[in-house]
């Protein structure tokens, strides 16, 4: 039995047209899942349905760095960097426990070497991102995929999507044709039409039911102006919400308020005039736009966390705000966009070539960005509830903590947070959401209303550290690399998985040798000293990976740790230098810090 969701109205006519890849919506999702299917399979015919005309404003502005390589891979890297985006170092915040700032960067300030612009994809801006006009920045990733002989119609809207089973059999256009394909990929953001036709549910988390309120200005002053072009996303707390303030260019800046929907309607305010009123309180963001004009294309629209129940089925795909959509606080929004479409289209690829099975392919996908997700949930959920500035939402961050399940002591809400997986977003690297481990555990500490910063790492006053694979079988895990999905070893416990590769391979290799903590450590220095030097920031720097990832697994129980009396205990101090307050950046740029742990060994 066929059923199908309509949009509105019903439509006609009998022109069908069929192809190798249907991808409804046109934003980075589609662009880069056409893309990358394009350039490992030239054969395919793909077509992008896009209803809106671009370019067209849209939210979520801020990157992450690992959308680079994706950019890179796709072949607009340099097409997005000519469009001279500011390129972002990091994120200034108030938040947590105080209304004092702290920076969040993705690579030391002090080490930042000025360099023209257009540049590279090469050195220190691998570990940076852009913060991108998304009306400019989604033209040139749709233009680039027409460009690449894809074919790509604008303002087309769908509106009917076709289902048999859990089968997409075509959608049918406003005009009356019917579009059909092998497979069909939903990019098309919250509007959901694939998502909504097969009839997936949609896991909503109650508590981030946020309001999004928002407008353009020009000639704003930029906050932070680093080097030749680079600067910080600004995030600024309110007793009520915070604000985002991303420049985009060298004239135009997008400032946005979250707060929550039951608190809005508490209020009882035209959005506008909250807008307004939350924009002018807080002293910095004033100061900003003092001298500048809105060019007042306001919104208000929901900023709600959810996630799909199933990602993936037989000939069809989800990516992007589609799958599922975490708070942006974290500006995780595009990196899981770019991330599940690249994955996407590396999964039809491989399910066409027949050579992996199908079963597989499809739990990989469902499970990897699913965990992916539901990682940037959990996290926000903690940023919220801990976040002591929101003094009118006491009892709003009570219930979140409440209905989440977390304890907001930073050891308890630490292994609350690692019920989530450690190992989704990078295989091989310890990662937690968009976070290294150092960077989690770190902000945790700040967030801690006592101030004592008691979240260390799980080795320390242990010396002795175990492999424990009991209860373990051996598994698979995909490495997405050059268009081919490469199988390699993993151990698996439940949902946990460990790959045996990058990172926490190498530890693996390290522990069948000894069990010795100063042992151990000695030989993480020496896994680092015959890497090729393609690193930043120092060896203690590298070694510091190493040690995360050996918290992860002691924290996932695939290491057990003991004490040996005889032998010395390990203890690893300091902070990741990424996360500091401003006096503390200061003090590091001045003494030209550039190592962010030290080891020491006691009796």
């Amino acid at each position: 039995m066929e059923r199908k969701a309509t949009g509105a109205g019903t439509s006609g006519g009998a022109t069908r047209s069929h192809y190798d890849i249907v991808i409804v919506g046109g934003g980075p999702g589609g662009s880069t899942a056409a893309t990358i299917l394009k350039k490992y399979n030239p054969a395919l015919r793909i077509i992008v349905l896009e209803k809106e005309k671009f370019p067209r404003d849209h939210i979520g502005e801020s990157q992450l760095p690992c959308i680079g390589p994706v950019l890179e891979e796709m072949g607009c890297w340099d097409k997005v960097e000519n469009a001279e985006f500011p390129i972002k170092l990091g994120g200034s915040f108030t938040w947590g426990r105080d209304m004092e700032q702290w920076d969040f960067d993705f690579y030391p300030v002090e080490h930042w070497q000025d360099e023209p612009r257009p540049g590279k994809f090469f050195g220190q801006r691998r570990f940076t991102a852009f913060q991108v006009d998304r009306s400019i920045y989604d033209t040139i990733l749709l233009d680039h995929a027409a460009e690449q002989n894809i074919e790509v119609r604008q303002q087309t809207l769908v509106r009917e999507v076709h289902v048999e089973g859990d089968r997409v059999t075509g959608v049918t256009l406003e005009s009356g044709e019917t579009i059909t394909g092998r497979w069909y990929i939903d990019a098309s953001g919250n509007v959901n039409l694939i998502r909504r036709a097969l009839n997936i549910g949609v896991d909503v988390t109650e508590e981030l039911k946020n309001l999004a309120i928002y407008d353009y200005w020009q000639n704003a002053e930029w906050a932070e102006r680093i080097g030749v072009g680079a600067t910080r996303i600004q995030v600024r707390s309110l007793p009520y919400g915070w604000i985002w303030f991303i420049p985009l260019g060298p004239t135009r800046t997008s400032i946005g308020l979250v707060c929550p929907v039951e608190h809005f309607k508490k209020l009882n305010k035209p959005a506008e005039e909250l807008y307004l009123e939350a924009l002018n309180s807080q002293p910095q963001i004033a100061g900003l736009i003092a001298k500048a004009t809105r060019e007042k294309k306001f919104h208000a629209t929901k900023d709600w966390s959810q996630l799909s129940d199933r990602l993936i089925g037989e000939n069809w795909v989800l990516v992007g705000e589609a799958a599922g959509f975490a708070d942006p606080i974290l500006s995780a929004g595009l990196s899981l966009t770019h991330a599940s479409a690249r994955d996407a289209a590396y999964t039809i690829l491989e399910m066409d070539r027949g050579e992996l099975d199908p079963g597989w392919l499809r739990h990989r996908y469902d499970d990897r960005h699913r965990t992916n997700i539901r990682q940037h949930i959990r996290f926000g959920q903690y940023w919220y509830a801990a976040n002591t500035c929101f003094t009118d939402l006491k009892e709003h961050c009570t219930r979140i903590a409440g209905e989440a399940g977390l304890k907001l002591d930073p050891k308890k809400a630490w292994a609350w947070l690692a019920q989530g997986g450690f190992i989704s977003e990078s295989l091989g690297l310890p990662s937690f959401g968009s976070f290294d481990i150092a960077s989690a555990k770190q902000i945790l500490d700040r967030f801690d209303p006592t101030g004592q910063r008691p979240v260390g790492y799980l080795v320390n006053a242990h010396n002795v550290f175990k492999l424990n694979f009991r209860g373990a079988k051996k598994g698979k895990v995909g490495l997405l690399e050059n268009g081919r999905i490469q199988q390699l070893d993993c151990w698996e416990r439940g949902d946990a998985k460990l790959p045996l590769t990058g990172i926490y391979g190498a530890v693996v290799k390290v522990l069948e040798k000894t069990s010795d903590g100063k042992e151990i450590i000695d030989a993480f220095y020496q896994v680092v000293r015959s890497m090729p030097d393609n690193t930043e920031g120092g060896e203690n720097s590298d070694v510091s990976l190493f040690i995360q990832a050996l918290d992860v697994m002691i924290e996932k129980f695939w290491v057990t740790r003991e004490v040996n009396k005889n032998r010395p205990m390990v203890t690893v101090t300091g902070e990741n230098r990424f996360i500091r307050t401003r006096a503390e950046a200061k003090a590091a740029i001045a003494a030209s810090e550039s190592d962010n742990i030290t080891i020491n060994y006691t009796d």
